[in-house]
């Protein structure tokens, strides 16, 4: 077979489907640019919230996020707190007991947030009645009046899911700096840009409330890691919409290393690969039905992951000048446009001096450890098995 004919194919299919992906991400980085829920009103009606923290192996982080939940002006007899602990020392879990929360210590090792809020609702006395099921990270910090917050945004969005802005609380590295970055650049396009559109927001891990009825009701269906993107397909096919509000916001601590960024990368590519896998069923159906909402998170999951198709990007724009050089210029205009929609989705204090060179000199660097841990090559021997929880 002729080279220059393969070489045509592989180049035209490459460029086919990593432009829809890059086209994707910029009308949506666009339509991030308008302002959504500019004035949320308070309301009279206080719901009562369960706040459900899974947590593993983060000794002080889960205590900060306990002070900090119970440091709410919100009325204390309106909210409890649930810490699902998964810890190996006694006396991370005895601190944690000093807390007015109710500490579940399972005799077993919990291995997924799954696991961990299931066995949390299982848990729950009969008695206790609750209007909003709100998940939280260890290590996640809220604002005072946090609840007050997200209390009106429920009643305000009308819906039973809401996810909330979830922010860096450190940028102290490197890496930490391009993790908060991509994670505001998720925020503008699958978040903000989407219900801009009138389409739904893609969960985000941590900072998501839900109605307490149907949470309970559906909490034992999730079976894998990726159980934000099960309660994403759950609400979406009951035609549920899930809302965003910019200006609630969740600190999350960012990847200080490399390696751990990689694994995270990696098991979230192995997610979206698994979710698309299981439920690429249901696109016929939703396209005939009109669910514009299911249609548009399925063929989300089909694009590219963002780490893969820069690295694609990069590959064809450097190797191909040296091959036949005409064919690199497509590919040039692409990466052009993929920096526009990543210029556009940063918000402006993530912008500085030195965002250029981050994303020429780190990114690189940061793709090639990502590469590593999809195919389960780590740096070093240290992991979480919750590491896998945060995703776009």
């Amino acid at each position: 077979m002729d080279f220059w004919w393969i070489l045509f194919v592989i180049d035209g299919l490459f460029f086919v489907i990593v432009a829809a992906t890059v086209l994707y991400m910029l009308i949506f980085a666009i339509a991030s640019l308008f302002k959504h829920h500019s004035n949320i009103p308070r309301v009279n009606e206080q719901n009562r919230f369960i706040i459900l923290i899974p947590a593993y192996d983060t000794d002080a982080n889960v205590e900060e996020t306990v002070q900090s939940v119970l440091g709410q002006t919100y009325q204390q007899r309106l909210f409890d707190i649930i810490v699902i602990s998964d810890y190996k020392k006694e006396m991370s879990n005895f601190r944690l007991a000093q807390y007015p929360i109710t500490l579940l210590t399972p005799d077993t090792e919990i291995k997924t947030r799954a696991r961990a809020l299931q066995l949390a609702v299982k848990k729950l006395p009969a008695f206790k009645i609750y209007d909003i099921a709100m998940i939280l990270d260890a290590g996640d910090l809220i604002e005072p009046t946090f609840l007050e917050e997200v209390n009106n945004a429920y009643e305000a969005s009308g819906t039973k899911a809401i996810q909330l802005h979830r922010l860096s609380r450190n940028r102290d590295t490197d890496t930490a700096r391009i993790d908060s970055i991509f994670e505001e650049i998720n925020n503008s396009i699958f978040r903000k840009g989407h219900v801009n559109l009138s389409i739904s927001s893609a969960l985000n891990g941590s900072g998501m409330a839900f109605d307490f009825t149907w949470f309970k009701e559906h909490v034992g269906e999730l079976h894998t890691a990726g159980d934000d993107k099960e309660l994403e397909m759950l609400l979406l096919r009951s035609e549920i919409f899930i809302d965003y509000f910019e200006d609630i916001h969740v600190y999350d601590v960012k990847a200080r290393q490399a390696d751990k960024f990689g694994r995270q990368r990696s098991q979230w590519i192995s997610n979206q690969f698994h979710s698309l896998i299981s439920n690429i069923r249901y696109l016929p159906g939703s396209i005939i039905r009109k669910q514009h909402d299911l249609t548009d998170k399925i063929i989300q999951w089909m694009l590219v992951p963002r780490m893969p198709m820069m690295a694609i990007i990069g590959v064809m724009s450097v190797a191909l000048p040296f091959i036949y050089f005409t064919l690199a210029i497509k590919w040039w205009i692409l990466a052009a446009v993929v920096l526009l929609a990543f210029a556009i989705a940063t918000p402006d204090y993530l912008v500085d001096k030195n965002w250029d060179k981050m994303f020429l000199l780190h990114v690189p660097r940061l793709m090639f450890t990502s590469a590593l841990g999809l195919f389960g090559i780590h740096l070093n021997s240290n992991s979480n098995p919750y590491d896998n929880k945060k995703k776009k």
